[in-house]
């Protein structure tokens, strides 16, 4: 399998917090184009791997591979792992678009300045190109009436299409969501839901850590399912949750799906 061929590529990837040891060796691989959806119980180690993919959580072991770049990492002097390639790790995260379950948007900037952070400030693009752009991306996630609007006068699922947004604003080659619905009110989450499956209908590469069981069913491509650290099945959504073979799964699934 060539670069080309996928977006992200994880061969065994550890990582421990103390005695605690939440990854023991994961690897998998999502596709160019294909949505990649991680699923598991609470304290399974799913947020801890899409984590590991850009480095916000630098993995004990294992390599993470973004197209022809490979991220690696080593034990420092106090023996925490840190970042092989500081500048390398700068380069791949500018084509890594996150999208966490809290939002984190700059409550301090209003929603079309927050569109503008990246792209500007750290991509270099001309303020008015960027701001074109912008405001393209917020009529796509049904926003355009909000550009002046600070977080605080959001709602939760307003603030959390304009993270998806903002993430989209800095063109990213994948985008990893991590939760994405969690804190939402449920009258909240399908429209969240609504603009990701639009999303994977387009094509975009993405990798989904959810709670939403019939949606990862039905947007993935690909499926893992995640216990204790390992992954303990993996295959095309249809199979995973119509024909789970791993008992741990079925029980997983049976209250959920």
């Amino acid at each position: 399998m060539t670069a080309a061929d996928f977006a992200v590529k994880a061969e065994n990837i550890h990582k421990s917090f103390g005695a605690n040891q939440v990854l023991r060796g994961i690897s998998f691989t999502a596709l160019q184009g294909d949505v990649l959806s991680i699923i598991g119980a609470s304290g399974s180690g799913k947020s801890t791997l899409l984590r590991c993919i850009n480095h916000l959580v630098v993995p004990d072991e294992g390599v993470v591979r973004i197209g022809k770049e490979t991220l690696r990492s080593h034990k420092g002097r106090d023996g925490v792992a840190v970042s092989s390639d500081h500048r390398q790790l700068e380069r791949v995260r500018a084509r890594l678009g996150m999208v966490f379950q809290n939002f984190n948007l700059w409550s301090h900037r209003n929603v079309l300045q927050n569109l503008l952070e990246g792209p500007v400030h750290v991509q270099g693009v001309p303020k008015s190109q960027a701001t074109e752009h912008a405001l393209e991306l917020l009529a796509k996630v049904g926003l355009s009436d909000k550009k002046d609007a600070y977080p605080s006068e959001l709602s939760g699922g307003q603030q959390q299409r304009v993270a998806i947004a903002r993430a989209l604003a800095m063109n990213p080659d994948v985008l990893l969501f991590d939760e994405p619905t969690s804190a939402l009110d449920p009258e909240m989450v399908g429209e969240v839901l609504r603009v990701i499956r639009q999303l994977a209908d387009e094509g975009r590469s993405m990798i989904l850590v959810t709670h939403e069981m019939k949606f990862a069913r039905e947007v993935s491509d690909h499926t893992l399912f995640m216990h204790n650290g390992l992954v303990e099945e993996e295959g095309p959504p249809g199979a995973l949750f119509d024909q789970p073979e791993s008992q741990r799964l079925r029980q997983f699934l049976l209250p959920t799906y």
